[in-house]
């Protein structure tokens, strides 16, 4: 199963600049947030793909009822795939999506019983990155330390984020490891097989966990 999946910002590779044919099929749509809803509508139309997002801390306000389907503090399922989603950032300034990590424990551990009857979790899909892995030093940037409980308890075969743009800081890495499980910065976008994982060149130093 081939995933696009999406974050932060409008990539003119797959807006202004889009050519079908330079894309292989895409059979699944993930945002991990601050997406505009009337783009992701527009990524469903031009990839003729279902979509699956959370929403990030900059979604306030704006019409959601188009573009998707919101699986924030959800679990679904997609041929045989289970997709739990968690959105908001960390609370930098009281927004209505931000939270303290109490506040997205709570999130997190209401959704703990679902997990444990459907056997775990194959995505885990967050606007917020795990603390420690991939996060930024600042608060808002920051990630939640309940992400990589999370991880180390139901092994996810992937975590997928957005909200730290890749150029905000040399030498970060889009594709590392926590576990057995592929953590990734989907912000722009990021294209990946399901079953194989991240490409070779991607995965880099592999062995390198956060």
């Amino acid at each position: 199963m081939r995933i696009l999946a999406v974050a932060d910002e409008r990539v003119p590779q797959l807006y202004d600049e889009f050519d079908v044919n330079r894309f292989p099929k895409i059979d699944l749509i993930i945002g991990c947030g601050d997406l505009d809803p009337a783009y992701r509508a527009y990524l469903m139309g031009a990839f003729l793909a279902p979509m699956y997002y959370v929403r990030g801390n900059h979604d306030t306000g704006r019409d959601e009822n188009v573009g998707g389907e919101d699986i924030d503090c959800k679990i679904v399922k997609y041929k045989g795939i289970s997709i739990a989603g968690f959105g908001g950032s960390m609370w930098y300034g009281g927004g209505p999506l931000q939270y303290t990590e109490w506040q997205m424990k709570w999130k997190v551990w209401k959704l703990y019983p679902r997990l444990w009857l459907n056997s775990g979790v194959d995505i885990v899909i967050a606007h917020a990155p795990v603390k420690g892995c991939q996060d930024g030093p600042d608060v808002c940037h920051r990630g939640f330390a309940v992400f990589r409980d999370l991880i180390k308890r139901f092994r996810p075969k992937y975590f997928l984020h957005g909200h730290v743009h890749m150029n905000y800081r040399r030498g970060l890495k889009r594709v590392q490891r926590l576990e057995d499980t592929w953590v990734i910065n989907c912000s722009g976008y990021y294209m990946f097989d399901y079953e194989e994982g991240p490409s070779e060149r991607d995965r880099g130093d592999q062995y390198r966990h956060c």
